[in-house]
């Protein structure tokens, strides 16, 4: 524990940082950069050119401030940041370089309002959030590496399938390209993918969830071709996988990732809730429960623009049309004319529960949330209004987190 005086300095920045925090981050991933471009293939560099990473970072840092007397608090992000480290290389050696730029960053940043008090208060700040995070990477490093037909670092995986679920998203089925076994992993997990972008001239890391149930011969992941709009450019890396990664061709995996996973302690209903892409780890639990018979009622809601866009439609229908204590009902946002209610999709508009209340909330159920952020931010809303416990709300949003995202 840091004592008195280094906490009382800390938590007198958090004013600055709520202030100036972004614009000391983008001064950080600059000067880090600089000194260590070697570095820049760890970071996504689609989130650092539209600032997201750089406010994911700023708000990290904040926070850490303002639960200086209790770091512990944090311990949930803290988590979900390590994993994110693990998944694209992260080492304990790398945390020495963050730091120096980050105090270095807080100095040059600050002027003379960053004294010598100041950043001695933070460097022993950041050491302790290093052992922290260094301690939980250690060891989910040596669980990746002792798991079945597990490993750490980056792996090579054959393409030995790819098929379009949608007119925007494509799965693609990986071998090991060194014929060893398929590692295990639990439904909700993630894996970081590396591919070679020509715009940037590098390599570049990305996570996907793993969208099938484990057990199989292969790892399926199915990724969403970003493409250009006016508030954000295209996809650099989904667009290399959909455009020039075909059939036979080699990928870098890191092991699987997350914590974000389907709770089997329990035989209590089960609720997914997904929009968009954010049902690739909805497909892989529905998939485990069913292959496992489960006794377990589930609920399969997802939502989408309308059925140019829905992925795994024939899928899901057919795993829960076969099965009694399984439901899906499905959202079009802006149905096609050829899109048939009742057939391809139940109810037009956006996701409601309340509507569907009398259906989806369940006793004692947990509820699985994915999606875009105000689509999470909306349904976990409705849940808590209806009643739901929030220990039983467990929700994944795609996006920045940790240093090196």
């Amino acid at each position: 524990m840091l004592d008195i005086s280094t906490r009382e300095l800390v938590k007198a920045t958090v004013p600055v940082l709520k202030e100036h925090g972004v614009t000391l981050t983008r001064h950080f991933y600059t000067r880090l950069f600089e000194h260590n471009p070697e570095l820049k293939p760890v970071f996504n560099q689609g989130n650092q050119q539209s600032g997201s990473q750089q406010q994911a970072l700023a708000m990290a840092v904040l926070a850490y401030a303002e639960h200086i007397d209790n770091p512990m608090v944090l311990m949930p992000v803290l988590t979900l940041v390590a994993n994110k480290h693990v998944s694209v290389g992260i080492r304990a050696e790398h945390y020495p370089i963050v730091g120096m730029h980050l105090l270095a960053s807080i100095k040059e940043v600050l002027g003379d309002a960053a004294s010598d008090e100041l950043i001695a208060a933070w460097a022993a700040a950041y050491g302790q959030l290093a052992d922290v995070l260094i301690a939980q990477e250690t060891t989910i490093y040596a669980q990746a590496a002792t798991i079945p037909g597990g490993w750490t670092g980056w792996r090579s995986f054959v393409i030995s399938q790819k098929t379009p679920e949608s007119e925007e998203i494509t799965s693609f089925y990986l071998r090991p390209a060194d014929g060893g076994k398929v590692p295990a992993y639990r439904p909700g997990q993630y894996v970081s993918v590396k591919v070679f972008v020509p715009e940037l001239g590098i390599m570049q890391p990305r996570q996907y969830s793993l969208s099938a149930a484990p057990g199989g011969e292969s790892l399926r992941i199915s990724v969403k071709r970003e493409a250009e709009m006016a508030d954000k450019p295209a996809g650099l890396v989904s667009n290399v996988l959909h455009r020039d990664l075909h059939e036979g061709a080699i990928l870098d995996l890191a092991p699987p990732m997350g914590d974000y996973v389907l709770h089997e302690d329990r035989e209590t209903p089960v609720v997914l809730i997904s929009a968009g892409v954010g049902v690739t780890p909805k497909m892989a639990m529905l998939e485990h429960l069913l292959q496992n018979k489960t006794s377990r009622q589930v609920r399969f809601l997802h939502a989408c623009r309308h059925g140019g866009v829905h992925a795994f439609k024939h899928h899901v229908r057919k795993l829960t049309g076969s099965h009694a204590h399984v439901k899906s009902l499905i959202y079009y946002e802006t149905p096609r004319a050829k899109d048939q209610p009742s057939v391809d999709f139940d109810y037009s508009g956006r996701l409601n529960l309340q509507a569907v209340a009398a259906d989806v909330i369940l006793p004692e159920a947990d509820y699985y949330v994915c999606g875009p952020r105000p689509f999470m931010q909306a349904q976990i809303a409705s849940l808590r209004a209806l009643g739901v416990a929030a220990d039983r709300i467990h929700k994944e949003a795609f996006g920045s987190g940790g240093f090196a995202q």
